[in-house]
């Protein structure tokens, strides 16, 4: 299992930019691949990106191709999403999470999600 904590998330306004950041825990970090799933209030969780477990094979969203990139860390145990060219519609609540395969597609490995961290775009 990967345990993770998000953090990084705020409010920024359309066009700027958040660094979101994930620290993981568990001894399957370093060999799951990792992604950024987002949740906006009534709708259902999306598949926003994915990283493989040695970054060769790295997945997005169409939404936000172009826009964000995610990285990784297995020495601090850490993933990256940086985004950019925020908009209105990116607001949600981001979670990061262990996944199956090389995260394509992106299939969370276990069924529990951990608090996430908002992100709020004004318009």
């Amino acid at each position: 299992q990967v345990h993770v904590v998000e953090s990084g998330g705020g409010l920024v306004e359309a066009g700027g930019s958040l660094r979101l950041s994930c620290a993981a825990s568990g001894r399957t970090f370093s060999t799951s691949a990792m992604g950024w799933f987002r949740q906006a209030p009534g709708k259902e969780r999306e598949f926003v990106a994915s990283i493989s477990w040695n970054g060769q094979f790295i997945y997005y969203a169409d939404s936000v191709k172009g826009r964000f990139t995610i990285s990784r860390d297995n020495t601090e145990k850490m993933v990256y999403l940086q985004m950019n060219s925020l908009k209105p519609e990116d607001t949600a609540v981001y979670y990061c999470a262990g996944l199956l395969g090389s995260g394509n597609p992106a299939l969370p490995a276990s069924d529990s999600w951990g608090q996430g961290t908002q992100v709020t775009v004004s318009s």
